[in-house]
Parts: C-alpha cells; structure tokens; sequence
C-alpha cells in the first residue's frame, strides 16, 4: 500500500511462500539486485554454465538473510535434494543442485532466482494486513516469472481491479 514507509517494501509483490502459526515466509517478486545476474551468481559459485540461460537478474528476496539463495520455480520442477511445494503451480528450492539444474538447460521452466526473503513472526502478518498495509492477490505464473520486474505492482492492482491511482495512503475502518 502507499503508506508503506519501510523503502525495502515500498510497491513489493511478495510471493507466500510459506505461512503458519510460526510465521509466514515470502520473496520479493519485482525488485531486481543492484548490479547481479545469475550469469555473475553462477560465476562466483564456481557453476559451469551456458551464457545464454543464465543471463537473468537475481532479486532481492528480502531483507531477512540476504546472503541466502532462494529459486521460486514452476510446480512441475523438484530439486532431487528438497523442494518446498507451495502448491501445484508453484515450488520453492534453496538448494545448490537447482542452480546447477539451470546452469545445465536441465531446471524448470520458469524460475526466479532471489537472495534475502522477507520473514514475518507470529501474528505479525495478520497484524500488517488488518492496518492496511498489504493487499493480497491470488498468485499468478505469468505476474510472478514475467520479465518486467517494474510492471508487476500495477500488474498486482489491476487483478484486483485496483489502479495506483486510485489509492490513498489514508486508510480506516468500519
């Protein structure tokens, strides 16, 4: 939402990836790392690859451990080390195999790679979204793997039938 005063969130699109009573786990879908391409990541991480599939950006993720490597990837793919299954469409690995299933030709068909994700504790996502801080949005492949990272928040808004325009910072309750 506009009122947002945290710049590491300000028109984020957070991909859930995990919620519970523990907390909720998500990654940045639209804010690409200053300067670094998998090509670079693959490069530092010693993986052999093909330069044409790995020229992609790496996002940020979010602020919570953002030395930390996450691949959002379509359903069908799973890490023969650990895949989260976030559900049919959508998987989550933390692994270095995926890496080298991408640098290979070998991993999934859309993917997004990320360093860092954004964490909540217990209650505090709830807590976030019943002030107005969040929207919330059905998760969609062609929104989340789409190549243009500075249209995905207005993308966002307008499954919900919502234009930037039209919102206020100001929010209250009935």
């Amino acid at each position: 939402m506009p009122a947002m005063s945290d710049p590491r969130f300000a028109q984020s699109v957070v991909f859930m990836c995990a919620y519970s009573a523990e907390g909720a786990m998500g990654l940045i879908v639209n804010k690409p790392a200053d300067g670094l391409s998998l090509h670079a990541l693959l490069d530092q991480l010693d993986i052999s690859h093909e330069d044409d599939s790995t020229d992609l950006p790496v996002h940020f993720g979010g602020p919570v451990e953002n030395g930390r490597g996450f691949v959002l990837h379509d359903g069908a793919h799973h890490s023969s080390i650990s895949t989260l299954e976030v559900n049919d469409a959508f998987g989550m690995t933390a692994t270095l195999d995926i890496l080298e299933d991408i640098a290979s030709g070998q991993g999934p068909k859309q993917s997004l790679v990320a360093l860092g994700y954004a964490g909540w504790g217990p209650g505090q996502l709830e807590a976030e979204i019943s002030q107005n801080a969040w929207l919330t949005v059905e998760a969609d492949p062609d929104l989340v793997f789409g190549p243009q990272d500075d249209c995905k928040w207005e993308a966002a808004l307008n499954k919900l039938g919502v234009s930037s325009v039209t919102l206020s910072s100001e929010a209250g309750h009935a």
